[in-house]
This record gives structure tokens, sequence and C-alpha cells, in this order.
């Protein structure tokens, strides 16, 4: 607070000459003197200006550097500049996850960064450094992420199903930055089951139509905007694995397609539309099929240790003249256990689906619960009658060492943790208890099975992008076609050890 301090010491002294003209004529020394205060009052008013405009729109900046006054000297160090004193709900994240990496950044934060650049080349977030340049008009970051699973299957009537694998979850390298306010960029590809696919790749553009509406647009390969754990991260999920409403009410492409989607965020809660074609492929000798989703938040109740949530989604889907195989088979106990699923059997002639869905939660201190339902009505061709899925599930979580809830308001769906105590700077790290109970049915189809899975769980977050995770799942299935048919009950045990940068 060099140019803060300074300017103090001389405050009186402006104060008492509000004309700095009037002093007479004055010694060469007197003259220096002069000159200094002078300089100093504009340097201060500069940067008073510069905090009231940032205040105005809501942004809060933890570095600035004050334009000098013509003919004063340069700064030598970033001046510090205390965050702006604005309520913690006009921040668009909570204060209890980690500060979102460039592609994420609300446009408050950007213009933040644009209009008081820090100086700075790098600076460590999660895990890996961010890379700014000194103007603060480029900023990129890259991006990692692995989880390994190890999954242990018993108790079935089927010795098939009784078995134990290892998998990697998530392989990934990416990376993502912005250049000056507006555009932003992200691309990742994934290497888990010994093969490389590209995942989230897209360009994007933010604005905002007045303080407290922002929006953006983003165009490319892009992940689903669709339920609560349908739009969370596989980095970010309480469980290992997503709901039966997240992996079973779904698009025929799943969770990727290229396409475009427009943002909407308002202080509590964000709307989303998406228009798509399929996955990133090499087939161009036939039209894709087309997706439109559409997916809404409200946050009626959001306080600072407390957030009700509310959401609906919805898509409908037009299959390609080659996309008409709409069989599945549907985890139930564990992603890593490809015996271990819930079966439509095979099911071909679809024209197209829709799905919808609801979404009802939220989190009070450190204990969260959330509870999800989605349909899906799968069209199918010469006449015959919709193939109907359903599938629902309730979950809930407590911290034990009394970290919030990794929620992110303005997506409406979890991120990561900014841990209290990190187990690196000698404290616990984040102690997070989970439960949850899902069900799924195919039964509309005469081959179609049905199954429930109940999970407790525990997981240590070490830090903010370091975890444990263990699942004990009970399940139960009932399948009419495949290898393993009638009713089948066991047990698997799951565990895994995530990074994310």
């Amino acid at each position: 607070m060099t140019y803060f301090r300074t300017g103090c010491a001389t405050l009186a002294l402006i104060a008492a000459t509000p004309a700095l003209a009037q002093i007479p004529a004055a010694t060469p020394a007197d003259a220096d003197l002069v000159a200094l205060v002078r300089a100093q009052a504009a340097e201060i008013a500069g940067l008073k200006a510069r905090l009231d405009r940032l205040e105005a729109g809501g942004g809060a900046v933890a570095q600035m550097s004050p334009t000098p006054a013509p003919g004063a000297a340069p700064a030598t160090a970033p001046t510090q500049v205390a965050q702006s004193a604005q309520p913690r709900r006009t921040v668009p994240f909570a204060p209890q996850l980690a500060p979102p990496g460039p592609a994420d950044r609300d446009v408050t934060r950007a213009i933040a960064a644009r209009d008081n650049p820090s100086g700075l080349t790098t600076e460590w977030g999660a895990g890996l450094p961010v890379f700014h340049s000194a103007d603060g008009v480029y900023t990129f970051k890259p991006r990692g992420r692995i989880l390994t699973d190890v999954s242990s299957s018993f108790g079935s009537r089927y010795a098939g199903r009784n078995i134990t694998t290892t998998g990697m979850r998530a392989l990934r390298l990416g990376l993502e930055g912005g250049v000056g306010t507006h555009f932003f960029y992200q691309f990742e590809t994934d290497f888990s089951e010994n093969d490389v696919d590209v995942v989230t790749a897209f360009v994007g553009w933010r604005n905002r139509f007045r303080p407290g509406l922002d929006y953006d647009v983003r165009a490319g390969h892009l992940f689903n905007d669709r339920g609560f754990e349908g739009s969370t991260g596989s980095d970010s999920t309480p469980f290992l694995e997503r709901t039966t409403v997240a992996t079973a009410i779904i698009p025929q492409r799943g969770f990727y397609g290229v396409g475009i989607m427009p943002r909407l965020f308002w202080k509590t809660g964000h709307a989303s539309l998406t228009v798509t074609g399929d996955r990133i492929d090499g087939a161009q000798a036939v039209s894709d099929s087309r997706t439109a989703l559409g997916r809404a938040h409200w946050n009626p109740v959001k306080g600072d240790r407390g957030v009700l949530h509310l959401g609906i989604w919805g898509f409908d889907e037009h299959l390609s003249s080659v996309a008409g195989t709409l069989t599945r088979n549907t985890v139930i106990g564990g992603r890593f256990n490809g015996a271990l699923r819930v079966g439509s059997g095979t099911l071909t002639g679809g024209t197209g689906t829709t799905g919808y869905g609801v979404e009802l939660g939220g989190y009070r201190g450190p204990l969260w619960v959330m509870a999800e339902a989605g349909r899906r009505n799968a069209r199918l061709d010469a006449g015959r009658s919709d193939f109907v899925s359903k599938a629902w599930s309730v979950s809930t979580g407590l911290f034990l060492t009394g970290d919030l809830p990794p929620y992110n308001p303005r997506l409406g769906a979890f991120g990561q943790p900014k841990v209290l105590a990190p187990t690196f700077e000698g404290g616990p790290g984040a102690i997070e208890l989970t439960a949850r109970y899902e069900n799924l049915d195919y039964t509309d189809l005469l081959t179609g099975g049905e199954g429930w899975a109940a999970t407790v769980g525990v997981n240590w977050y070490l830090n903010s992008f370091t975890r444990f995770q263990v699942n004990a799942i009970r399940w139960n299935t009932d399948n009419r076609s495949g290898a393993f048919t009638g009713d089948d009950s066991g047990q698997t045990l799951s565990a895994r050890v995530g990074v994310t940068f």
C-alpha cells in the first residue's frame, strides 16, 4: 500500500490547500514538494475512480497497478488493494469452491482482470499454474484429470458377476484460456480405457446484458447441461458413478455432441439451451442425429450457509438413418463390472427420443440432500409403441469436518471444493459421509429389466484437487434378457484416488 500510505500522509495538506495553483512562488525545494504532492493526489484520484468502477460492477480484485500520473515515478511493485466489501451473495460462485479457471469465469471477474492487470506472469491455482500476460489480456492454464478405480463384486448367484477389476475412470490432458474480457476456450482429450477420445472442445464468448444478468455462448464439442449429476463433471461427483437418472435418461449420443450452447446467468440461477449433432466422429456420409436440450435451475433460498435448489430439464432428439439402435445396458453397481448392468434387450428401429427430469435439493451447513427423477420415451418405427425408461434417486452427504458442500450456484451442480484445512498444510482435509438410493426401470419392454442400488460412501478431500473415495454398494437386478437373467443381488466395494488440475 505504498501509494496509499504516502497519499494519507499528504491528505491533510491537500485538504488545506484546495487550489494548489494558488501556492505562492517558492524556492526550488518547495517547488519540488508541490510537484510531488500534485502527482500523489492525481494517483489517489485515479485509484479511487478505478475502485468506484469495480464496486459499481460488483467486482473484486486482489491486486491492482494504478496508472502513474504524468511526471510521477513508476511504481516498483504492484499496489495491493483489499477485496471490495461486497455482500457474499453477489459472488457468482460459492466461497467453498476452488476459484474457476479462465474458461469458467464470469464476465465480472474477466473485466477486473483486464482493467487491473496484476503484472504477474504466473500464479498457482488448483495444482497447476495459471499464466497471465502482464497486460491482463491473455490467460492460459493447463488442465489434467487422473481418476483411478478398483472394484470388487461378490454375492451374485452368477460367478461371471463376482469379479475384481481396475480401470482409469478418466485420464485427461487439456488446456483452457481466454483473450481479453469476452473470448475463452477449452480443450481436453481423454486417454482412459486404452483409447483416445476428444471430450470437451469449444470456443466461447461472454458478456452481460446489465449488472447481475450475464450470458455466454459456447460452440464446439459440448458436455450436456442435463440434470444435477448429469451436469457435474466426473471428477466432482460425490459418488464413484453418477445416478441412474444421469446415466439412463440421456440422449442416444451420450454426454457430448458438436453444436452450440447459449447460457444465461442471474443472481439466483441459470438457464441453457443446447443444439447439437453427433459426437466427434469421422462419419460424414449421412446426416447427424439432431438433439435439442434445455435446462434451468433456480435458488429461491440462497445464503452464506444454505441453498435451496430447484431444477428442470428436457431434451428431444431426431435420430439419423444409421442410428436406430436403442439398446441400453446401464451400470447399476459400479462402472468397472461390465456384467453388472440393467439391460433393455436388443432394440432397433428407433426414430427419436424425448426425455425430461426434475431436481430438488440443497444444503444447510455441512449437510446436503438431492433428489432427481427422469423419464425417457424412445420412439419406434412401424407403428410400435414408445419404449419408456424411468429412473429416480435420492442422495445425501455430510461433511464431518464442517466444510460446506461444493455446490456451484452459478451452474446448479457440484464443483471442486475449497478445503478449509488441507492435509498438505497440516490439517485433516475434508471428510464427507455419503448415502444414496437409486432405481431404474426398463420393464416397459418385454425384454427390459429393472434394478436398484443402495450406496454408502466416504470421501476424503486432501485439498481442493486431491481426493480418496470409497463406495459400498448393495445392488439388485431383474433382467429379462442377456446372460444374467432373473432376480439377482450382491455387493460391490469400489475405491478411487482422484487428482484434478
